[in-house]
């Protein structure tokens, strides 16, 4: 079964049980996935363009979760985190900082890193090795300051 396929699984499941708030984040993965289908290269659409759709949308809602916080808008922020916790379901789990650490630290020591000049070299590698298992922006500060050390 696809990841296409669970989502939609999941949807029929979200409407039998009358879960509004999971149904809604369901749908909207759904229709993200609807949209990339039909954007032009009439492919189907993968696992792993799935997986982005949900990690977008996964970011997005904690995004608007700390935003609606900041406003002291607890009622949008509820719903948002649960909307969030939902999505969260689907994706992989993400490694943790001292794992992405040790990753970085043997991709700088692979492409013979010598300083911060290397970030590109270094996160070039390291998207692709770590896509939907680390957050890029955590991959990043972790390089930087990785490389910062040489």
């Amino acid at each position: 079964m696809g990841f296409s396929d669970e989502i939609t699984q999941a949807i029929k499941d979200a409407m039998r049980a009358k879960d509004k708030v999971r149904l809604s984040a369901l749908r909207d993965i759904k229709s993200k996935i609807m949209v990339e289908a039909t954007s032009g290269s009439g492919n189907d659409v993968g696992d792993d363009v799935v997986l982005k759709i949900c990690m977008k949308l996964f970011k997005q809602r904690k995004e608007t979760y700390e935003l609606y916080v900041q406003q002291k808008r607890p009622d949008l922020a509820k719903e948002e985190l649960d909307q969030a916790n939902i999505i969260k379901e689907f994706l992989p789990n993400m490694l943790s900082e001292d794992e992405i650490r040790i990753e970085v630290k043997s991709t700088i020591e692979s492409i013979c890193a010598s300083g911060p000049q290397d970030m590109g070299k270094c996160m070039g590698s390291l998207t692709k090795k770590l896509a939907g298992k680390a957050d890029g922006k955590i991959i990043s500060a972790i390089v930087r300051e990785e490389l910062l050390k040489l």
